[in-house]
């Protein structure tokens, strides 16, 4: 068996304070339990849900202080007697699930994001802005080795989110998605997989760059919501049909996106939330809800199947990750970008920087 070297201290990203900022420093490097694995993380992307963890600013506790982060990619360097189902040196994610019992009714139905005693990286347990992290055995995400590990993190909670809200969608292969906030880091990946999935994507978001990303990506439209002067019939008429989109994937950080879906959706399509703005609240009239027999759902993570399919898609190359690479020291800085809206695509922090 491969054997590595662990240091006892380690760089990380430390919350002390709800608000806020993160606080660069040294921390112990902690031991597997018995079900556990210790992953020395290489990179971790960064989600705008570490920035709420950060914030404290959803309602559900965080832990004090807080190592946030939820999409590490590294590798197995300990693990604890009871694991069996992966090896020291393999490659492995840290997701947003960072473990659940198994054992509930949930859990039993591979819906295990449900499990009322799941584990959340980042949240209520440490996450991924460390050099070295714990995860439950079971749940950790097994990273073919041909794929690089730089461009892979984003995939871990970005591209995983997506693709299931693609399948809860019951989108089918040749009808439209509308993907609000497709400029971001969970929209540009959603435009991939869509495209993976032969279906049609109308992107949504605001400025002529994160326009020209989404068309680059595969967009075939794409409804500037600063400058339209009526976005409901904009995206109606971005599809073939004009009658609107099958599916709308709401990414979006702010409410009044959700709102507007129900206008422009198609009768009997389908609205999946997935973006969670601090505070927000959905409102749709019954009326148009029930004679165009609309559906409106929340997806929520991936279960260990649709972890697997997702990074499949990347290893076979049909999912390309735009990212902008920065040291793990510079991570406010990525929060401050975040909280001005200045992110396109995704930033991934290199823990050995």
């Amino acid at each position: 068996m491969t054997q590595f070297e662990i240091p006892e201290q380690q760089w990380a990203q430390v919350v002390e304070k709800k608000g806020g900022p993160v606080v660069f420093k040294q921390i112990p490097v902690q031991k597997p339990g018995p079900d556990e694995v210790l992953i020395n993380v290489k990179y971790s992307g960064v989600c705008h849900t570490d920035l709420h963890a950060m914030k404290g600013d959803w309602p559900l506790a965080t832990k004090l202080p807080l190592v946030g982060g939820h999409e590490g990619a590294g590798v197995i360097v300990a693990k604890g007697e009871l694991v069996t189902e992966v090896e020291v040196g393999d490659h492995a994610g840290i997701k947003w699930l960072n473990g659940s019992c198994l054992a509930c009714s949930f859990c039993m139905q591979a819906d295990e994001p449900l499990c009322p005693h799941a584990l959340l990286s980042g949240y209520t347990v440490d996450g991924s802005f460390q050099q070295y992290a714990i995860a439950k055995a079971a749940h950790v995400a097994k990273i073919p080795k041909e794929c690089d590990l730089e461009t892979t993190a984003p995939v871990l909670c970005a591209g995983i989110t997506v693709y299931k809200g693609l399948k809860e969608s019951g989108v089918r292969p040749g009808q439209s998605v509308a993907i609000v906030g497709a400029g971001g880091g969970l929209g540009s990946m959603a435009i991939q997989y869509a495209n993976a999935m032969g279906l049609h994507a109308i992107a949504i978001d605001g400025g002529e760059e994160k326009g020209k990303n989404c068309r680059e990506l595969g967009a075939q439209a794409y409804v500037d919501f600063t400058t339209t002067k009526d976005l409901v019939a904009d995206v109606k008429a971005a599809t073939p049909d004009g009658l609107g989109p099958h599916a709308v994937i709401l990414l979006a950080v702010s409410e009044k996106p959700f709102h507007q879906a129900v206008d422009y959706v198609r009768s009997r399509g389908t609205i999946i939330c997935i973006g969670l703005p601090a505070g927000a609240k959905f409102q749709a009239p019954v009326f148009d809800t029930v004679i165009r027999m609309i559906t409106i759902k929340g997806s929520y993570v991936g279960n260990r199947q649709d972890t697997q399919e997702a990074l499949d898609f990347f290893a076979r190359g049909l999912i390309k990750v735009p990212i902008k690479t920065v040291g793990l020291s510079k991570l406010q800085e990525v929060y401050d970008l975040m909280e001005e809206g200045k992110i396109v695509g995704r930033y991934v922090v290199d823990t050995s920087k």
